[in-house]
C-alpha cells in the first residue's frame, strides 16, 4: 500500500561528494544527515580521512555483525560522540565500556525482562490517557506542532514507569522543562569529536549546556534520594527505579549507589523519552501523509482495552511503527572504535579508527531494501521484508549492546499511537513538509505540524 516513488516521505538533501574538512565539520555540527554524500545509500563501506583519525562507515551486514554481535569487545564505544553528552549522562551505561558496562547491564537488564514490561503497562496506559486528554484541547483543525506533544507524552511515560509520578509532578515538570533547554544548547558533536585528547582535555561546552545538565542531574538526585529513603523504610513503589536500585550485581553483590543511579536515570530519561518522542512524532506524520494506513490503524484501535493482552491485536499498528523506525530511526548513527588491527573489505583498519554504523543509511540502503525511501508497512508481512529486517534493521542497535529498553519501546510506541488514533484524525498542513535533521535524535528542523480533529 505504499504510494511508491511518486510520493516519498521527506529525506534530507545530501552534500557533494568532496568538501573541505572545515566545511564537513560545520555541516556535521549542524546536522549529521545532510552532511553525508548520497553514495552512502548504496555503498557497503566508505572511508573518511581527517588529520586526526580515520573513520569507516559500514553498511555491509557481515561487517556489522562482526562489530556488534560477534566481537563487540574488540569494538568498544567511541568517546568522540559520548564526550559531548558526559555533562548530562556522567558514567552511565550509554557511555561505558568493558567491565564497567557489563556490571551496569547485569544490574539494569532484569528490570526490563519478561513480565517486568507487562508490569509497566498500567503506567503506560495512564500516560496514554493523559496524552489523549491533552490532545483533545488541540483537536480543532488548527496547525499543531506535534513533536512538543509527543515529547510531553513520552516524558510522562518515563516518570510514571520509573518513579510512579506523572509529568505534572513538580520535580518531573522541572526536569522536562530543563531538558528542552538542554536540547537547544547541545549539538550532537562538539570539538572533542574531531580533535583527539585525554578525558581531562577541555571540551568547550556551552555555558547553557553545563547549566541545564547540572540542574537536571540535581533534580534527578532528589528523586533518587527520596526513593532510597522509601526503600529503606519498606515503602517504595514497585516500579522500575525500585527494581534497579534493589538489584544486586550477581557477581559482586553490590548495588548502584546514589551517584551511579543518577547517571542511569539520566540516560533512561534521554533514551526513553527523546527517542520515543521522535519515533511517535514521525509515525503520526507518516500516517497523516498516508491516510489509508491511518484508517487501518484507527479501526484496529477501536477494541483497545486497559490490559496488556490488548497489545496482541495491534498488528497493523506495530508494523506501521516498525516502518517509521526504519525511515526515521531516532538514533541515526552509532560510533565504535577499533581496538586492534582489522581488515574491512580488503582494507586495513588501524587501532583507534572510528567505525560508524548508520541505521539511517542501512535502513534506506538501495541494494538491500525494495522501495527504500518509500513508506510501506506491508513489507513487514513479506518474506523479503523479514529477511531485510534480519540483515539491515537495527533501530535499537543489536548484539550484546542492544538497547535494554527495546521491548519497552515496542510496547509504548504502538500503544500510545493506537490510543491517539482511536479518538483523533491527523492530517498534514499544506506547505509545511518537515525536514529531518539529527540533533540528539532525528527530529524536524522546524517541527512537525499537523491538523488534529476528532473522529
Amino acid at each position: 500500500m505504499s504510494d511508491g516513488a511518486a510520493d516519498l516521505p521527506p529525506k534530507p538533501p545530501a552534500r557533494p561528494d568532496r568538501v573541505s574538512l572545515w566545511r564537513y565539520v560545520k555541516l556535521f555540527r549542524a546536522d549529521i544527515l545532510s552532511a553525508q554524500p548520497a553514495r552512502l545509500y548504496r555503498a557497503w563501506m566508505a572511508e573518511f580521512r581527517t588529520p586526526f583519525f580515520r573513520s569507516y562507515l559500514v553498511n555491509d551486514p557481515a561487517l556489522i555483525r562482526r562489530v556488534l554481535n560477534e566481537r563487540p569487545d574488540d569494538f568498544p564505544k567511541s568517546d568522540r560522540v559520548g564526550a559531548g553528552l558526559r555533562p548530562l549522562l556522567g558514567n552511565s551505561v550509554f557511555l561505558t565500556n568493558g567491565a564497567v558496562w557489563k556490571r551496569q547491564r547485569r544490574i539494569i537488564d532484569p528490570a526490563f525482562e519478561g513480565g517486568r514490561i507487562r508490569d509497566t503497562f498500567p503506567a503506560m496506559w495512564a500516560a496514554g490517557e493523559a496524552a489523549v486528554a491533552r490532545i483533545g484541547r488541540l483537536a480543532d483543525g488548527q496547525p499543531v506542532e506535534i513533536e512538543a506533544e509527543t515529547s510531553h507524552a513520552a516524558a510522562d511515560v518515563i516518570f510514571r514507569t520509573l518513579f510512579s509520578i506523572p509529568i505534572d509532578n513538580a520535580i518531573a515538570a522541572q526536569v522536562f522543562d530543563q531538558f528542552r533547554a538542554y536540547q537547544r544548547s547541545q549539538p550532537i558533536l562538539n570539538l572533542a569529536a574531531f580533535v583527539p585528547g585525554p578525558r581531562w582535555m577541555p571540551r568547550f561546552f556551552r555555558a547553557e549546556t553545563r547549566r541545564t545538565a547540572r540542574v537536571i542531574r540535581g533534580l534527578i538526585g532528589q528523586l533518587v534520594a527520596t526513593r532510597l529513603t522509601e526503600i529503606a523504610a519498606g515503602q517504595a513503589a514497585d516500579d522500575l527505579a525500585t527494581k534497579i536500585m534493589t538489584t544486586a550485581d550477581p557477581e559482586t553483590g553490590a548495588r548502584f549507589d546514589k551517584a551511579e543511579m543518577v547517571d542511569q536515570v539520566a540516560i533512561f530519561f534521554l533514551a526513553g523519552h527523546e527517542t520515543s518522542a521522535s519515533a511517535l512524532a514521525w509515525t503520526l506524520y507518516l500516517l497523516a501523509r498516508y491516510p489509508d494506513w491511518q484508517d487501518q490503524a484507527a479501526a484496529e484501535a477501536q477494541g483497545l482495552a486497559a490490559h496488556f493482552g490488548t497489545m496482541s491485536r495491534l498488528k497493523v499498528t506495530r508494523d506501521i511503527f516498525r516502518e517509521a523506525l526504519r525511515l526515521y530511526p531516532p538514533v541515526p548513527m552509532m560510533v565504535r572504535e577499533a581496538a586492534c588491527p582489522e581488515t574491512f573489505r580488503d582494507r586495513a583498519v588501524r587501532p583507534g579508527a572510528q567505525v560508524v554504523l548508520s541505521p539511517w543509511h542501512l535502513h534506506r540502503h538501495a541494494r538491500i531494501w525494495d522501495n527504500p525511501d518509500g513508506f510501506d508497512p506491508g513489507r513487514w508481512g513479506t518474506v523479503a521484508g523479514k529477511e531485510c529486517a534480519r540483515d539491515a534493521y537495527m533501530p535499537f542497535s543489536t548484539g550484546p549492546r542492544v538497547c535494554t529498553g527495546a521491548g519497552f519501546a515496542m510496547v509504548e510506541g504502538p500503544l500510545l499511537l493506537a490510543m491517539l488514533l482511536r479518538d483523533y484524525r491527523f492530517a498534514v498542513v499544506e506547505g509545511r513538509v518537515p525536514v529531518p535533521v539529527a540533533h540528539l535524535t532525528v527530529r524536524a528542523a522546524d517541527g512537525i505540524w499537523l491538523r488534529i480533529t476528532r473522529r
